[in-house]
């Protein structure tokens, strides 16, 4: 094994820096930098392509009850390929929780699904070429929010949890200069590592014993003391402090050991997940365990649009429920109910004009190339009713994607300490009340 190789295995597997807390007098473990809205955010990019046709303009009747208001009939033809979820786990529309931009926009740049990605998570149009194996050019969300909080916020409070591989783990940190893996968030692709395959891999680690351990330690205050030179500190991506390494090797473990056991098979009650809902399941359970103050996930799987739209429409009412469940679970979390703001926005649109491909309803698939429909995507904003304007629905062409990142940022109070000019997006300040 190359020693640079070996060092960064080793570096992965250690704890980073500790980071002694610090309790505020007012029962915050760490100090905001300015004033917060509220402690925690999950932004919940609902990707994968969607138009504001088959959304927030219910040209297909209301696919996605679970998010909007309405009871539109789905359109006939489609309707049995569909199979709605009716039921919401909510008492009402999630809507009617917040303040939705109906005409919101991906104003530039091309509408790509990484593309949109990249600029959700860094507040910067890709306008020039994006490469899928660098990280971005521009800091994400989660370094602003890990940086300018004193002292820095623990990776255990960041998360960006994706549901596909690919270059989405790049979007954990930037390679911008004073950014970084120091600030990145934990990143987790669980449908690829929470499995029986998984665990057969990785969910049986070996238990040392404190011989074993100690012996340990002292071959990593070697490597530390022989061969500082040759890297520096977060080479190895990011790293949690001790007790947050504790912490996310037990909770990944437990489930571990919950999948295989069947808890995974049918945790809501309404059947077996399909990957979007799969993803917002496993994000639930890092909420219960962690309660971050940051927490990004996404999904996907309405891009069979590609060749199905019936699949897409089907895939558009499983992911509304997901969400709706997501804020459900929010709300019955202690520490993150009535204290968290949820965004939820797809990172682009689809075109206006079809391909030629026909699904067995009829339908023909869509595409996305950066037609001026590609761009055109809704923005909703969640939260309590003393923070976010309830059931308000903005009409008017207000908005873009990048907005979101000033918008996290202004609501967990760092808004400020973002130097001048690196966001050209402002706070969706309509929002508030």
């Amino acid at each position: 094994m190359l020693r640079r190789s070996f060092l960064k295995k080793a570096t992965a597997a250690t704890a980073g820096a500790f980071a002694a807390p610090y309790i505020l007098p007012t029962g915050r473990l760490f100090a905001a930098t300015g004033a917060r809205r509220v402690d925690h955010v999950v932004f919940c990019l609902f990707a994968g392509g969607v138009r504001n046709l088959e959304s927030v303009h219910k040209a297909e009747g209301n696919l996605m009850p679970h998010l909007f208001t309405g009871t539109e009939p789905i359109s006939g033809d489609i309707y049995p390929g569909v199979n709605p979820i009716t039921s919401n786990p909510l008492a009402q529309p999630l809507q009617k929780y917040g303040t939705l931009f109906r005409e919101f926009r991906y104003v530039d740049g091309p509408t790509g699904h990484y593309n949109g990605h990249t600029t959700a998570l860094t507040g910067t149009y890709t306008t020039t070429d994006v490469s899928i194996r660098e990280n971005p050019k521009f800091p994400t969300v989660f370094e602003y929010y890990r940086k300018y909080n004193t002292p820095s916020m623990p990776a255990t409070n960041a998360w960006w949890i994706s549901d596909s591989l690919g270059p989405y783990p790049l979007l954990n940190y930037s390679n911008y200069p004073g950014y970084g893996a120091a600030y990145g968030a934990n990143h987790i692709q669980p449908s690829s590592i929470i499995s029986q395959a998984g665990y057969d891999t990785l969910g049986n680690p070996r238990v040392f014993s404190s011989d074993e351990k100690k012996l340990v330690e002292k071959v990593r205050g070697f490597c530390d003391s022989n061969f500082s030179g040759e890297f520096s500190n977060n080479d190895a991506g990011v790293t949690n402090d001790p007790t947050g390494a504790v912490q996310v090797e037990s909770f990944i473990s437990q489930e571990f050991a919950d999948a295989v056991n069947g808890g995974y098979n049918n945790p809501w009650g309404i059947g077996a997940l399909n990957g979007d809902m799969f993803n917002i399941f496993f994000t639930e359970r890092v909420i219960q365990e962690f309660k971050p103050e940051l927490c990004v996930v996404n999904m996907q799987g309405v891009d069979v649009c590609h060749t199905d739209f019936t699949a897409y429409c089907r895939n558009l009412n499983r992911a509304s429920y997901a969400t709706a469940h997501l804020w459900y679970t929010i709300q019955n979390t202690p520490g993150m109910k009535d204290n968290t703001v949820m965004i939820v926005v797809p990172e682009h649109g689809r075109n206006l004009s079809p391909n030629t491909i026909i699904d067995p309803y009829g339908r023909y698939a869509l595409d996305h190339t950066s037609d001026p429909t590609s761009r055109e995507i809704f923005c909703m904003v969640v939260g309590p009713p003393s923070v976010v304007k309830q059931d308000q629905v903005i009409s008017t062409e207000t908005g873009e994607s990048i907005d979101v990142v000033p918008t996290i940022a202004n609501i967990l109070g760092f808004d400020a300490d973002i130097p001048a000019g690196m966001l050209l997006g402002s706070p969706l300040l309509q929002a508030f009340v």
